[in-house]
C-alpha cells in the first residue's frame, strides 16, 4: 500500500481543543506533504471556515482540495465547485417541521452564508458561524423564496439543554431514510441530502484524481466522520479521544488531538 492522499477532519482530529494545529502535527503533516501525498481537510464546516488552515498548513490553489459541508461540497482552494449536492424548498419545509419536534435552532448552510428564520439564537449557532468566518442572516420565512437551496443544515442547542437528544430521538424513520443525518457533537445534529458524506465526497475526489481507494487514509473522531470509517478500502485510522464506533471500524487508534495523534500515526505509516 503506497499512500497517495491522506483526508483528514477538523475539529477534534486536526484541531486540538484549543482550536489551534499544534506544532509538531503541523510539521509532519508538511513533510508528508512534501513526498507529493495530497492532503484533504475533510470537515462539516464551510470552505471559508477551513481555509486559514489550510493556509497554516501551505496548502493553497486550484490544485489543493477540501471537503467541506461533510461531503455536500467539494472545492478547490481557489474555491472552485467540483462536487455539490443541494437541498431545496421541499427539504427546506421538511426541516422546519422537523425543528418543530422540540426546542432547537436550525440554520441552513450555503457556500455564501448561514441563513436562519430563528431570532433567539443558541451560542452553539453563533459559535458555528463565528467559527467559521461565516455571514449568518437572519430572515422571515416570507422572505426565502421558492428558489431557495442550500448544502447542509444543523440543528443546535445550548450545551446544558435536552432538546438536541430529544430531536434524535423524535427524527422520523422515513427520515433518516431520506437524508443523511448524523450527530457530531451533543448539542448538535447535521443533515446533508442522502448520499452526500464525507466518504462518498473522498471517493468521488480520489476518482477524479485517478487515485485507487486502497491509496486513501482518513482521519476522525466524531459521527460526521463516520462515513469515511465504513469504507473497507480505506486505511482508517481513529483518534484517541474518537467516539467508541469510529475505534471499532478503525484499522489504528492513534493518540488523541491534543497530544500529536495525527503526527505519530503518520511516522508509523508514513515517513
Amino acid at each position: 500500500m503506497a499512500i497517495k492522499l491522506i483526508a483528514i477532519d477538523l475539529d477534534g482530529t486536526l484541531l486540538t481543543s484549543t482550536n489551534t494545529i499544534s506544532t509538531e502535527t503541523l510539521r509532519t503533516i508538511q513533510q508528508v506533504h512534501n513526498l507529493g501525498i495530497k492532503i484533504v481537510l475533510a470537515s462539516g464546516r464551510p470552505l471559508s471556515g477551513v481555509l486559514p488552515f489550510e493556509n497554516e498548513l501551505n496548502l493553497k490553489g486550484e490544485n489543493e482540495y477540501a471537503v467541506v459541508f461533510n461531503g455536500a461540497v467539494v472545492q478547490n482552494l481557489a474555491g472552485k465547485v467540483l462536487i455539490e449536492h443541494k437541498m431545496d424548498y421541499r427539504d427546506f419545509n421538511i426541516m422546519l417541521r422537523f425543528q418543530r419536534l422540540s426546542h432547537v435552532n436550525l440554520h441552513f448552510e450555503t457556500t455564501e452564508c448561514f441563513w436562519t428564520l430563528d431570532r433567539d439564537l443558541s451560542v452553539q449557532m453563533q459559535i458555528n458561524s463565528a467559527f467559521t468566518n461565516n455571514d449568518l442572516r437572519v430572515r422571515n420565512r416570507d422572505e426565502i423564496s421558492k428558489d431557495f437551496t442550500f448544502n447542509k443544515v444543523g440543528f443546535t442547542c445550548n450545551k446544558d439543554s435536552d432538546q438536541i437528544e430529544k430531536l434524535w430521538n423524535s427524527i422520523p424513520e422515513w427520515g433518516f431514510e431520506s437524508y443523511d443525518i448524523v450527530r457530531s457533537l451533543d448539542n448538535c445534529i447535521e443533515l446533508n441530502q442522502l448520499g452526500a458524506s464525507k466518504g462518498n465526497a473522498i471517493m468521488e475526489l480520489a476518482e477524479r484524481l485517478k487515485i485507487n481507494q486502497k491509496d486513501v487514509m482518513v482521519f476522525g473522531d466524531q459521527g460526521n466522520d463516520l462515513s469515511m470509517f465504513e469504507n473497507p478500502n480505506f486505511k482508517k485510522i481513529a483518534m484517541g479521544n474518537a467516539i467508541e464506533t469510529i475505534k471499532d471500524k478503525a484499522d489504528f487508534v492513534t493518540d488523541d488531538n491534543d497530544h500529536n495523534g495525527i503526527a505519530k500515526a503518520l511516522k508509523k505509516f508514513i515517513i
